[in-house]
């Protein structure tokens, strides 16, 4: 079965989760920090605010914060973390599928470009994703998606002992009072 995205979806681009629970609020998209300046100076051409916030860091001791960032998120621009600030849900244009066009695509970050991939060994698809839901399987046009995913995991590889998750404060307002702010060692 070849991906395709389903007509009139964005859905990717508005709805963030939680991760790896609530208390660490909603995750934004994750960005590479080779891909952080180049993200922002798009945000200024397209004269958007956006907030990239860190997401992964590692240190060699546990008693203190992360001496290296792997990942920053950028977060979305609803006040519960939802719907990224590259999704243009006001101007009437739709994208090829019909749904709410990025103002960015050629230049997305590389998660995105591999969404709806999750996992590439065995190959592992978001089950939020609507296409996923409806036919459980895709095995064809995922090549650049695949590629995308594993460039992703050789930066995300470290021999570091700690791992620290960045916790956003981020989500919805009924949530909040289980949401922790900063860095959080990774147990």
């Amino acid at each position: 079965m070849e991906f395709r995205c389903v007509e009139e979806c964005s859905q990717c681009c508005i709805e963030r989760e939680y991760y790896p629970s609530k208390k660490f609020g909603k995750i934004g998209v994750l960005i590479l920090p080779e891909e952080k300046e180049r993200i922002e100076k798009l945000a200024k051409e397209k004269n958007l605010d956006i907030k990239i916030l860190p997401r992964i860091g590692i240190s060699n001791d546990s008693s203190s914060p992360p001496t290296k960032i792997l990942a920053y998120q950028m977060m979305g621009i609803d006040k519960n973390g939802n719907t990224c600030p590259f999704l243009d849900t006001e101007s009437g244009n739709k994208s090829p599928h019909n749904g709410f066009p990025c103002k960015i695509y050629k230049d997305r970050p590389l998660a995105c470009k591999t969404y709806p991939l999750i996992e590439s060994d065995p190959i592992t698809l978001d089950e939020k994703c609507k296409f996923c839901k409806e036919h459980k399987t895709a095995d064809e046009n995922l090549n650049s998606e695949m590629e995308s995913l594993i460039k992703i995991k050789e930066q995300m590889s470290t021999d570091s002992p700690f791992i620290w998750r960045f916790a956003t404060e981020v989500g919805e307002i009924q949530d909040s009072s289980m949401f922790e702010s900063g860095w959080i060692l990774e147990e």
